[in-house]
Order: structure tokens, then C-alpha cells, then sequence
């Protein structure tokens, strides 16, 4: 039988086993559970996460809970792994099938190149990084056991109305990465935040798309839990979980279920279960008990493939045929990490600020935008784009890219506000008027609504005056040395003004006066 051709790609080790494994580079100590405190990891975790997710709970200091994961990223690649199949999310049924994903006797498989050098520029983006609290962030250093190839699997659509199963191969043969996490989390939050901040990875680098309400990013999780000191516990496995959302859930909540079922003095099971995210649980779905774990098998259609450095390549190698990786690494895009640092030192943001700015899809691009067009300080547009924009967003359930307000408009709301052209109340009411008035600019909103600051300084002392005079017990009661009576007054004034004055202005002007 002919070697069957490789995709772009030269022999070399066998595939299934061409896998990178970065554990023996950083060790391989035995897993140790711990509280979800902040110790250990690579994913940046803010402490009143890790507060809410390390609740103690009635007996939950007596266990330590272990979580390893194995996470499934499909790759980003317009054909499957060993076919030339298209690769869509939305498709007919089994309208991307060729013969060799249908498993017909006499197909060979043909390697796709883009997959290998997908696999191989993510094991290289990997770093260790250990860290101590630093301000609202703690990095923690969650190892790589390895990264491996390998190909998904078709889809079962179960009719019970009509009592049959269809079968759609559309998504069999398709290209994943199996990430596979060291147990070195303790907690849900911490699998989220890890997940996160890999999937953050994989779409910087451009080898996943890594969108998990399409499916592009799977996580299995294994969890344990044992009494300090004894012997790490049986662990089982929680399976296809397509939000960080759930998972930190799931973990959770199998956390408590199998430390209750071993204080009423029950056994866990080595099974793998479910997560109901209606019920809020997990559940049975197969006995591992007696069953052998997965093992690699030689494919003979398959010949070996070799990974070469600049030194080790052989000469006159076409380079068309060659997977070179000292090339690859040449191409490594810059990583989050590196970002979130560049943020900070750039403009001056807190690192929680900058891991918000990179976790939410298409905000650290709204920044950037925003950044470009205004005058305004950085510290300022952060505040506005994490606290206003953000807000906004979250409280209707938006992405970034429904947004009614544009970098634009929010830039030039900005440099109105710089150049004091209107009050801080104010413009938070035209990013209001602007967030359900898609179409008019700020400075149409403040003309109409006649937010403009008062510029006339002996109108605004006269506004002041007359307060005082109006307001005799509240004068006294500053004089009493009440410190919220001056407060009173300056709403006072901003409310005569319909806040087209700046706080700071009207106190300067009131403590004057009440002191004269």
C-alpha cells in the first residue's frame, strides 16, 4: 500500500503520540489539594472571587479538594483533520461529509499541515509564571501535562416522539486540541478563571476561535476530594461543559456532593456524570469501574511525523514539506499576559483593570478606539469604558458589538467633559441619552436638553446666595460643624443650576461665602 500523502507536512513521529508535554519541564510532584486561596496557578484570580468561591462551609475545612481538566478546542481551519472537508458551524446535515469521515473501507487519510502548526504555536505560547498578590490579582501557575492532536466526533440527534437516533458526520474528522491540565485547582472559580484565560491564549494566537456557544471549546473536569494528608480520593468526571459559567458550577457542586456522600459515610463512584444546569447538579451517566483508560494505537495508514528545529533540518528538506518550529515561534503573536503588563504600564490602569479589558470579547479594542479619538487622560477613559460602558452593557445583557454607542461618540462625550464644556452629572446623563437615542452625537443632546456648564460665574453666585438665604437651618447646621449639611446646600444649588454646574465649583463658592 502507498504511504498516504501528508497535508503540507513531512514523516516523522507518530501523530497520535506527537503530543507536547511540558510536565517534565516544570516537574511532576504529586497533585496537592488546597483551598481555592491563590497559591498556585497561571490564571489571574481577583480575591472576592476567590472569597465567594472559598465559602467555608459546615465540615468543608476538614477536605481539600483536587481539579484537573481536559479542555477540547477546535481547531480553526477551513478543512478536518485528515480530509479536505469544509469546516462550518452552520451547515445542513451531513453536507460536509467525505468518504474517509464516512469510515469507507479503502479511504486513506491526508494530514492537514494548518492543524500540526496549530498544535505546535500552542505548546509553544505556554509559559510558567509564578506570582504573589499583586494589588486586586493573583497569579497562579497551573501546569501543562500536554497538548495532542485529535479528531472530533460526528453528532446523535435522538427523536424519542418517533423512537430513532439520526446521525449527523458534519462534525466528525474535524481538528481538535486536547488540552490537558495538571490537578492543580481547587475550586470552580479557579477552573473558570484557568479556562478563560486559556481560551484568551488560543484566540490570540489564532488556533481556535475557542467559542464556546458554538461548541469550538469543550472542558472535561476530573475532581476529588480526600482529608489533608491521606491519600488524594476517587475521582469522577464531569463531562462537556460549554461554559466557564457552568463549570465553575458543576465543580462546585460535585465539591459538596461527594464531601456530604463521604460524611454519611458513603463511597464515590469512579463514574463520569453530567451537568443539569436547570437543576443546578450533576448526574450519573456511565461506570468507569473495570474499564481501561484510553490508550494510543499505531495507525498504519499513518507514518510517522517529525517536528524539525533550524538545527536538525535536514538538508535540501522543501520547506513546503516541513513543519519547522523555530519558525512557528517566530511567528507568536503577542500573548495576553504580555498585553495585560503593556496596559498597565502604558496608561496606568490596575491589573484587575487590565484582565477586564482582555476577558470581555472586543472591549480592549472599544478602549483603543476610544483612546485614539479623545484628549481626555487615560485613568479617565478606563474609568468611563470598565464602570459606565461596561455597566451599561452587562445590565441589558450585551456584547460589545451591539453596543449603541460607538468609540466615537464616546470619545467625543469625553472631550466635551475634558474641556469642561459640561458637569460629570451631566454627561452621564447624555451617555444615557446617547445609549437610547442611537444616532444623535453628544453635542446635539446637550444643545437640546441645555446641559451646557454655566459659564456665567455671578448667575452661579447668586444661585448660591439665594440658597443660603432660603435655607437658614441647614446654614446653621454647617456652622455647627455638621459635615453632610454642605452637601445638602450644594444639591441645592446643582438641582437651581438642573447640574449644569461642577460640585467642587459650588462649594468653593458656598464655603466662601458661609465663611465670610
Amino acid at each position: 500500500m502507498a504511504a498516504p500523502m501528508l497535508r503540507g507536512c513531512c514523516p516523522g513521529r507518530r501523530w497520535a503520540l506527537a503530543c507536547i508535554d511540558h510536565s517534565s519541564r516544570h516537574g511532576r510532584g504529586a497533585p496537592t489539594g488546597s483551598r481555592c486561596s491563590g497559591k498556585r496557578g497561571q490564571s489571574s484570580v481577583a480575591p472576592q472571587h476567590l472569597a465567594t468561591a472559598g465559602k467555608l462551609r459546615k465540615g468543608e475545612h476538614e477536605w481539600a479538594a483536587v481539579v484537573g481538566l481536559e479542555v477540547h478546542a477546535q481547531i480553526s481551519s477551513n478543512s478536518k483533520l485528515f480530509s479536505g472537508s469544509q469546516v462550518h458551524f452552520v451547515a445542513p446535515p451531513n453536507s460536509l461529509v467525505s468518504f474517509f469521515d464516512a469510515s469507507l473501507p479503502g479511504t486513506l487519510p491526508v494530514l492537514n499541515r494548518r492543524c500540526v502548526e496549530a498544535a505546535v504555536m500552542t505548546g509553544l505560547a505556554y509559559s510558567i509564571c509564578v506570582g504573589a498578590k499583586r494589588s486586586q490579582v493573583i497569579n497562579k501557575t497551573v501546569r501543562i501535562k500536554q497538548i495532542q492532536l485529535e479528531q472530533d466526533s460526528g453528532k446523535s440527534l435522538h427523536d424519542d416522539l418517533r423512537s430513532q437516533t439520526l446521525i449527523d458526520l458534519n462534525r466528525a474528522g474535524v481538528g481538535l486540541l486536547e488540552v490537558v491540565l495538571e490537578p492543580d485547582m481547587s475550586c470552580g472559580e479557579e477552573a473558570a478563571t484557568a479556562v478563560r484565560e486559556l481560551q484568551l491564549i488560543l484566540q490570540a494566537l489564532g488556533t481556535s476561535q475557542a467559542n464556546m456557544a458554538e461548541g469550538q471549546l469543550r472542558v472535561d473536569a476530573n475532581i476529588s476530594v480526600h482529608r489533608p494528608g491521606e491519600p488524594l480520593g476517587v475521582r469522577t468526571e464531569v463531562k462537556n461543559l460549554n461554559s466557564a459559567r457552568f463549570l465553575a458550577r458543576a465543580i462546585d457542586y460535585e465539591i459538596q456532593r461527594q464531601i456530604r456522600e463521604l460524611e454519611n459515610g458513603g463511597e464515590i463512584l469512579n463514574e463520569t456524570r453530567s451537568f443539569d444546569f436547570k437543576l443546578g447538579c450533576t448526574v450519573p451517566m456511565r461506570d468507569k469501574e473495570g474499564k481501561q483508560d484510553y490508550r494510543f494505537i499505531p495507525e498504519p495508514n499513518l507514518p510517522p511525523l517529525l517536528l524539525y528545529d533550524s538545527e536538525s533540518l535536514p538538508a535540501g528538506a522543501d520547506p513546503q514539506q516541513v513543519v519547522n518550529i523555530d519558525q512557528i515561534r517566530e511567528q507568536l503573536p503577542e500573548l495576553p499576559s504580555v498585553t495585560r503588563e503593556k496596559l498597565v504600564q502604558q496608561y496606568g490602569m490596575l491589573p484587575e483593570q487590565s484582565l477586564t479589558l482582555l476577558n470581555e470579547v472586543g472591549l480592549l479594542e472599544f478602549f483603543q478606539n476610544v483612546i485614539k479619538e479623545t484628549r481626555a487622560e487615560p485613568k479617565k477613559v478606563t474609568s468611563w469604558v470598565l464602570n459606565t460602558f461596561l455597566g451599561f452593557l452587562k445590565q441589558q445583557n450585551l456584547a460589545v458589538s451591539e453596543s449603541p454607542v460607538t468609540p466615537s461618540a464616546l470619545a467625543e462625550l469625553l472631550d466635551l467633559l475634558d474641556r469642561k464644556a459640561i458637569s460629570s452629572a451631566a454627561a452621564k446623563q447624555v451617555f444615557r441619552e446617547l445609549w437610547a437615542s442611537e444616532g444623535k452625537t453628544p453635542a446635539q443632546i446637550i444643545s437640546e436638553k441645555k446641559l451646557e456648564l454655566m459659564q456665567d460665574q455671578e448667575a452661579l453666585e447668586q444661585l448660591c446666595q439665594a440658597t443660603l438665604e432660603e435655607h437658614p437651618q441647614v446654614v446653621m447646621d454647617v456652622k455647627k460643624g455638621n459635615p453632610r449639611a454642605i452637601n445638602k446646600l450644594i444639591g441645592l444649588v446643582r438641582k437651581a443650576t438642573l447640574s449644569r454646574a461642577e460640585p467642587a465649583v459650588i462649594k468653593e463658592m458656598l464655603e466662601k461665602k458661609l465663611s465670610s
